[in-house]
């Protein structure tokens, strides 16, 4: 433990200290002074009578703060939200912005719902309702309603008016939105330019038209890559037809992208990293089908290696370098697949072309295989003392490598094409097939030399 888990920890028993002694305006002054992200911890960490106690402390608008700020993929939210009294959840609900409320919400049954929405401000509730109509991992189902926006034929003047109404409501004012009379995104002003612009000075004539949107349906990941590769704060979301529905905020974009490289990290481990506090049978029931389908996948080299059998009783050394050939052909298909995935998930259209992404990978496979495959061959001739045999050994980890590496960067794309997500064909997958072709490699090519053994 470093120093600083240890002031942590000090700091949370102090708290506990406090609120146990019931000294609440002493607990609420300390507790307040930290962090909003050290208050969420205290609070998942607090024992249930502990948080009960909490919730006659803060007021709503307080615990709403903390409830934006909890990780919803490693906590299960939902019993902490059934101890709160619906009156007090209602009230949290209506300070929170209507992205993270509609987030929680979905933690919760229709009937739960209902009986928070009856006591919500009905602005609110229409606001939230809509957003969890939009499918998962979208545009849509990332925005928040909460933006500035004035129109086209105001003056500096009164749009600085609106922006001083709707600033405290708003998720950022930063960006200022331009809109016409039907509600459609003419462009934007960045905050910096109305304070340096005259205040007569019309908002049509110093409207930035050149503007970056996204269809409320794009995809999460193409959200993402808007945000990377324009160094954006926030993105407005529009209909098909144009209106402005909302804004995604870079606050948001962390948490997908966090989620997606968990998820690529997933699927070439061959695993499910969302929950590593998993108990053992249900990390088991996780890993298994996984791990039986490979099994299964294995049988086919285990077959393999079964029906050369005839030419390993005739050159018992063959069965010696099995292993050396399938583990360094799984590796080469391993680096290949990381490097397809990664490839995929940056959408650099210079490396999306398919022929020439193959290309290159034989390229790779064909030098890295060579350079192996020499190595090899030099240390098997002076370590048996026979120089086919070097040879045997030395082609078939070139052409192995060679094929793992075009695998590697083969299945991914094809699934990306295919629509699938890249990152199933996972490591354990590609390196499975790896053997299976490696051992047809290695054994049809010493079979061509077993004469010279």
């Amino acid at each position: 433990m470093n120093n600083e888990d240890v002031i942590t920890q000090d700091v949370f028993e102090n708290l506990q200290e406090l609120l146990n002694h019931n000294e609440i305006r002493a607990f609420r002054e300390a507790f307040l002074d930290h962090h909003i992200y050290d208050q969420t911890q205290f609070y998942l960490d607090f024992t249930d009578d502990e948080r009960l106690e909490l919730y006659s402390i803060l007021s709503p608008q307080e615990l709403s703060e903390i409830f934006e700020n909890i990780d919803f993929d490693a906590v299960d939210i939902k019993p902490y939200l059934q101890e709160i009294a619906p009156e007090y959840l209602s009230a949290m609900f209506d300070e929170m912005s209507s992205d993270n409320a509609a987030d929680i919400l979905t933690n919760l049954n229709k009937r739960e719902r209902r009986a928070i929405f009856s006591q919500m401000a009905p602005e609110n509730v229409t606001e939230i309702r809509n957003l969890m109509h939009y499918d998962e991992e979208t545009a849509g189902s990332l925005m928040t309603t909460e933006f500035v926006a004035v129109v086209a034929n105001q003056t500096v003047s009164s749009a600085m008016t609106v922006i001083k109404a709707t600033a405290e409501d708003a998720e950022t004012i930063y960006y200022v939105y331009v809109l016409d009379n039907d509600k459609q995104l003419l462009g934007v002003i960045s905050l910096r330019s109305l304070l340096i612009s005259h205040d007569d000075t019309l908002i049509s004539d110093i409207v930035n038209e050149h503007i970056i949107k996204v269809d409320v349906d794009e995809p999460q990941e193409r959200v993402a890559r808007y945000f990377r590769d324009y160094d954006l704060l926030a993105l407005p979301v529009v209909s098909h037809d144009n209106i402005m529905l909302g804004i995604v905020t870079v606050d948001d974009i962390i948490d997908v992208i966090d989620d997606e490289a968990q998820s690529d990290y997933s699927g070439l481990a061959g695993v499910n990293t969302d929950n590593v506090n998993q108990n053992p049978i249900q990390s088991a029931a996780k890993r298994l089908p996984w791990l039986v389908a490979l099994l299964f996948l294995g049988m086919g080299t285990a077959s393999l290696i079964d029906h050369f059998d005839g030419l390993v009783s005739k050159a018992s050394v063959l069965a010696i370098f099995i292993s050396l050939i399938t583990g360094t052909a799984g590796n080469a298909g391993t680096q290949s697949l990381a490097v397809s995935v990664r490839r995929i998930s940056i959408n650099d259209d210079a490396n999306r072309s398919f022929f020439g992404l193959i290309l290159a990978e034989i390229a790779t496979g064909l030098v890295t295989g060579a350079v192996t495959g020499l190595t090899i061959f030099i240390v098997v001739s002076l370590w048996k003392g026979n120089m086919m045999l070097g040879l045997a050994v030395g082609v078939a980890m070139f052409c192995a490598i060679t094929v793992a590496n075009l695998a590697g960067s083969l299945i991914p794309v094809a699934m990306d094409r295919l629509g699938f997500d890249p990152a199933v064909a996972s490591g354990p997958f590609i390196s499975t097939m790896s053997d299976l072709t490696s051992v047809f490699i290695y054994f049809s090519i010493a079979g061509i030399f077993i004469h010279f053994f």
